[in-house]
This record gives C-alpha cells, sequence and structure tokens, in this order.
C-alpha cells in the first residue's frame, strides 16, 4: 500500500503495517465503564488492554465531569431505601422497558464505587466546609445531595476529578492503554459470524496502523446511538451526545450478537425547560431553580398532585403520602414517583398565561441553591462547565442576572424538527441483550455502560463497567485454550478499513453521514409505516453500495472518521430492521406506527430482539421481566 504522506499530516503513515496486543481482557472504549472494567480487571490478576479512540485521561461521555451520582442506595448511610424498590421504581415507571438488572447492579453497588473513587483520590464530599450547615448537606458524612433531600439517594459531587484519577489508577495497576485506536471489528473463532469473540481489530487514529488484538475476555464500553438522524460539526461541534459514532453496536452487530430496544424509547415533551443554551438541563442540573417569563411571571412549581410549591424547600421533598420521587431526567410519569416540576408550560403558553421566552432566576433562589448550582453543579457537568468560566469571564453574575433557556420540540424529539419528522436520538434505549453477568449472546463478549440495552447515566456506566470486568475476568481466567486468529477474516478486515485510503477524490465522511440522516429524517421519522421504512432500509443499502464505496480519506485522522460514518450505516440499518419488527405501536417506547396504530396490544407487550445470522436479520423476542429474582441473580452472579 501506499505510504505517501500527505503534506499537511504530522505523523509517519504505516497503512498496511499490523501491531499486535494479546491481553486476558481486552476492552473496547476507555470511558467511565471502560475505566472502571479495566480496574476491576487488573486488580482480579488479569493482563488488561484498552483501545480507545481518544484520549483515555479525559476520553467519553463522562470523561469532562459529571455533577451528580445518583443511585447511592445500598451502603448510603443517609439513604433509607433499599437497592429493590429502586429498581422496582425504574422498572414501573418504564412499563417494563428497562434492563432491570443493570439498574440493580448499579443500586447495590453505586455507593460503594463512589467511595472507591474517593480512596482514588476523587472529590466527593465538602471537604472545606464550602456548603456547611445547609439543608443539602449532611454533616456527619459532608456529602452534599441533590433533587430529594428527604431520601438523598443522588450526591452532589466534583466530578471534573474522577476520570484523571481513574486513568492515573489504570495506569498503577499496569493496564495497557492504546489510545487514538479506533475498534473496527470483532475478531471470532474460525472466523465464523456468531461464534466465540476472541479479539478485535482496530486502526491508528494517527498512524493508520492496523491493531490486532487478541484476548480470552473481551469487554465493549463504547458510546451507542448519536448521529443516525443529525449531524453537524460546523452548527454544533461534537459533544459528548453528537459525537457517538455507534461503532460498539455495529461491531458487535456484524460479529452477530443479539440486540433489544433499538426502535426505542424515545421520551420527551413538547417542550423541555433547559436552564440556559449550554447551561445544562432544568430536569438534572438546574433541578428546582426558579423560572419566569419574559414578563417577569414566576411559574409556579406543583408536586405530582398538582398541588402549587410555595417555598424552594418544598421543591427538594416528596409529596404528601410519597414516600420517595424519580429524579427528573429518569423520565418518570409512574404516579408513585413523579417528580416536583414546572409541568403545564405548554398549555399556559398556549392560553396565553405566561410569554416567551421563559429565564432561569437564581437571584431569587436562596443563597446556598444558588452557589451549588451556578458554582458546583454547573460547574462540575460535562457539558456546562465551559459555560460556567465563559460566562464568568463576561460578567455574568447570578446575584444580579438571569439565563434565557427554552427548547421548543415535538414529542419525541431530541433535536430541531425537519420536515415534521422526528431527528432525535434514542434515551435509554437500545443495546445488547446481556444476561446476569453482563455477558453477551456471544460468548466471550461482555458489555458495560451504554452498550446495554436500557442503558443508563455515569453512575451505572462505573457500576457495570467494574462489574463486567470481574466477570469477564473470571471466564479469561478459566481459558487455558487461545484459538487462533483467523487470518481470512483479519485481511477481509483490512480491506474494508483501507478501502477509503485507495482514492484522492470521492464521497468525504461529513458528506456520507448527512445523506445517512436525511434518509433516517424521511423513512424512518415520526410516526413511522412499513413500506416507507423498507424504502429507507433501500436507501441505505444504495448508500453503501454505490456512495460509500466511493468514500475517500487523504490522511488517518479522516480514515477513522470514514470508518465512524460505516458504522453509523450500519446502526442506521440495525434501527430500521428493529422498527419494522415491532408491529405495534407503543406510548411506553414513543413508538407509533400508521400502519399498526394499536396502542399497546397485549402479544407486543415484549422486548423485541434482532440479530445478524449470515447476512439476514433474524427477529426473536423476551418476556418483560426475563431477568428473574433480582436479589437472587445477583447474589448467585455477582461476585463478590
Amino acid at each position: 500500500m501506499s505510504q505517501t504522506e500527505p503534506q499537511h499530516w504530522q505523523y509517519p503513515i504505516r497503512y498496511g503495517e499490523e501491531k499486535e496486543i494479546v491481553a486476558d481482557v481486552l476492552i473496547l472504549g476507555g470511558g467511565i465503564a471502560g475505566c472502571w472494567a479495566a480496574i476491576a480487571a487488573a486488580k482480579k490478576g488479569a493482563k488488561v488492554a484498552i483501545l480507545e479512540v481518544a484520549a483515555t485521561i479525559r476520553s467519553g461521555a463522562g470523561g469532562p465531569g459529571c455533577d451528580h451520582w445518583s443511585s447511592a442506595i445500598t451502603n448510603n448511610p443517609c439513604c433509607p431505601l433499599t437497592a429493590e424498590e429502586w429498581t422496582e421504581a425504574l422498572e414501573r415507571s418504564s412499563g417494563g422497558y428497562t434492563n432491570s438488572m443493570a439498574m440493580y447492579i448499579t443500586a447495590r453497588e453505586s455507593y460503594d464505587t463512589l467511595m472507591e473513587l474517593e480512596q482514588m483520590g476523587a472529590k466527593v464530599r465538602d471537604t472545606e466546609d464550602e456548603f456547611k450547615g445547609t439543608e443539602f448537606r449532611d454533616e456527619k458524612t459532608k456529602l452534599l445531595f441533590a433533587y430529594d433531600y428527604t431520601n438523598k439517594h443522588t450526591i452532589r459531587v466534583w466530578g471534573t476529578t474522577f476520570k484523571p484519577v481513574l486513568y492515573k489508577e489504570c495506569k498503577r495497576l499496569g493496564v495497557e492503554i492504546h489510545d487514538r485506536v479506533m475498534a473496527t471489528s470483532l475478531l471470532t473463532e474460525d472466523g465464523k459470524q456468531g461464534a466465540r469473540v476472541i479479539g478485535a481489530t482496530g486502526v491508528d487514529a494517527r498512524t493508520g496502523e492496523f491493531i490486532i488484538a487478541k484476548a480470552k475476555s473481551i469487554i465493549t464500553c463504547l458510546g451507542n446511538d448519536g448521529r443516525e438522524w443529525h449531524s453537524s460539526t460546523e452548527a454544533s461541534g461534537f459533544g459528548m451526545r453528537s459525537g457517538n459514532t455507534s461503532g460498539g453496536s455495529a461491531l458487535a452487530w456484524r460479529a452477530g450478537a443479539e440486540f433489544t430496544l433499538m426502535e426505542g424509547p424515545v421520551k420527551g415533551s413538547a417542550m423541555e425547560i433547559s436552564s440556559g443554551v449550554g447551561a445544562g438541563r432544568h430536569g438534572n442540573t438546574w433541578f428546582a431553580c426558579t423560572l419566569v417569563d419574559a414578563n417577569g411571571k414566576e411559574l409556579p412549581w406543583i408536586d405530582r398532585d398538582g398541588r402549587v410549591l410555595k417555598t424552594v424547600a418544598e421543591r427538594y421533598r416528596p409529596a404528601p403520602g410519597q414516600k420517595f420521587f424519580l429524579p427528573a431526567h429518569f423520565h418518570s410519569g409512574e404516579y408513585d414517583y413523579i417528580e416536583p416540576s414546572t409541568a403545564g408550560v405548554e398549555e399556559m403558553v398556549a392560553k396565553g398565561e405566561i410569554t416567551l421566552p421563559i429565564y432561569a432566576d437564581l437571584t431569587v433562589m436562596p443563597e446556598d441553591e444558588r452557589r451549588v448550582i451556578w458554582g458546583l453543579m454547573v460547574g462540575e457537568e460535562s457539558r456546562s462547565k465551559v459555560t460556567l468560566k465563559y460566562y464568568t469571564e463576561a460578567g455574568f453574575d447570578p446575584t444580579k442576572d438571569m439565563l434565557e433557556g427554552y427548547q421548543l420540540r415535538m414529542s419525541g424529539d431530541n433535536h430541531v424538527a425537519a420536515a415534521g419528522r422526528r431527528v432525535g436520538r434514542m434515551v435509554r434505549a437500545g443495546g445488547l441483550v446481556v444476561d446476569w453477568d453482563l455477558k453477551t449472546t456471544l460468548d466471550g463478549l461482555y458489555a458495560a455502560g451504554n452498550s446495554l440495552f436500557a442503558h443508563g447515566a455515569h453512575p451505572e456506566a462505573a457500576a457495570t463497567g467494574k462489574y463486567a470486568g470481574r466477570k469477564a475476568t473470571e471466564n479469561a481466567l478459566r481459558i487455558t485454550d487461545v484459538s487462533s486468529i483467523d487470518r481470512n477474516q483479519v485481511e477481509a478486515e483490512k480491506r474494508r478499513v483501507y478501502n477509503p485510503t485507495q482514492r484522492k477524490h470521492g464521497v468525504e465522511w461529513k458528506e456520507l453521514n448527512q445523506g445517512i440522516n436525511k434518509v433516517m429524517q424521511f423513512y424512518c421519522g415520526d410516526p413511522k409505516e412499513g413500506e416507507v421504512m423498507k424504502l429507507g432500509l433501500k436507501l441505505l443499502d444504495d448508500i453503501g453500495e454505490e456512495i460509500a464505496t466511493n468514500s475517500f480519506a487523504t490522511d488517518p485522522h479522516k480514515l477513522a472518521r470514514t470508518l465512524e460514518v460505516m458504522d453509523i450505516l450500519t446502526f442506521s440499518k440495525l434501527i430500521i430492521n428493529a422498527c419494522l419488527a415491532r408491529k405495534a405501536s407503543s406510548s411506553l417506547l414513543g413508538f407509533r406506527r400508521w400502519d399498526y396504530p394499536e396502542m399497546e396490544p397485549e402479544e407486543w407487550h415484549k422486548f423485541v430482539t434482532v440479530r445478524q445470522k449470515d447476512g439476514e436479520v433474524a427477529v426473536g423476542e423476551l418476556p418483560l421481566g426475563f431477568w428473574g429474582s433480582l436479589e437472587g441473580n445477583y447474589a448467585d452472579h455477582c461476585g463478590l
């Protein structure tokens, strides 16, 4: 292959050259889940390697930081709840369409994981007594709590300290970290789809070198969906959501793993209140902040029964007769767990009772609440830390100034609507089917974090990563017969990977991504229709056969970007096939089909699964609650 280096490229080009990595446990993705998996595996004596497309020290959705640590139930001395009732609440609030295994693991291990993180050097407590004497602080432990001040299941944290500490711990334990390497495929026994996974391939995004990694156990901790319906590097850049590339799902799909919930759920409301552009969401970072309209009229906060809450303190308490509520970002809806909110904004706008735009008014908040929102939570959340920095430098004063912020969206949307069709991303949605070992349907392949179906947030990524690391290591240490890599499989993948380097002109990766976006917007919109989606599949096939084959990459970085979009193409087809497989509408999933309009027919109240077998899509099903006893199965499998 040509070794000609682009004049602008500062690294040597090594297209076609191979580098071999051998480990007991191979982890794909060095985000929160990946680092925790690596730490857990290394502590159990495994030789561990990480492949990470970015820089592990800050990579992943949680890499820049987080402002709260939820599901801190078991062993939390301030929380009266049990893991069982917490997980039951999440399951009921989703109508059963959740991953109770991952949620229960998180409820059991989240607090202990946080304490372990603190021992590594992360900042978890108010050690400087900055918030001493406040309602949300426990004076004995110096922990700060968010949302529900009665049950204290969510802890405010200094999350910007977390990822560097995890990175340092990985290095201390001898984990091999291979940054700037994009995983491109899973290697299987005899090169057969559906067989035991024995390794992975990758490409170095700086040199173009081809990576062949062999291992006894593989854990995928890669991101899930993100750029199927919408992508604009110029307009919005690549954030922790829009930068996701679907790579983990695409390579597992090609290997024959089984997926579920790929048709949803997509949830939201016609108007979401976010408190300032780029400043975080009103449902979590800015929870309980006072809102006013353009005329200074205050929007009422109400509890689940519609009772107007007269004080700020009431916004942080369950309603009379309510044991606890779920934070808004869990999208509850179940009466027992509905959180205090400013619900009904859409109706108030329609009736002319309030005037847009809406502002977050920190000026009238109690001083302690104002400081903890603007100084701690905005400052520690990954998306909004930069907001605090630049707004403060520009002279913003939370005691005097307000922030404008609201987003109008169609029901279920997460991005600006186009042509009346959904262009959003899935929320707590599709991913790999796993068992109580967090093992996928392929032997040798485990999953954690956003690779799981119905995946959750930062604490779940940490807890499931640690759990998967333990289980994958148990498997690896049992294996003595290491299978050889199939060279035919490797050579086929090399041809696929380096195909874009064979041309100097053609289709650029951004154009290719936007073409996929258009198909998804117009052929997999909301509501959906079978024949329309089949046309969408044909168009995606055409893109793959006629356009993607003419893509080009002038350097290794653009090669990696092009391969990302190839994965997005694969993932988009996976989504449409899953949508075709569910022949019923579901309000629980935010899923509507014109050709099957009946909502929630009993026979479709189940998980629909899809996998690839011999190049065809195989559809299956799993019953809701297929995980069985939470407490019993956890005890049998957790490995503690």
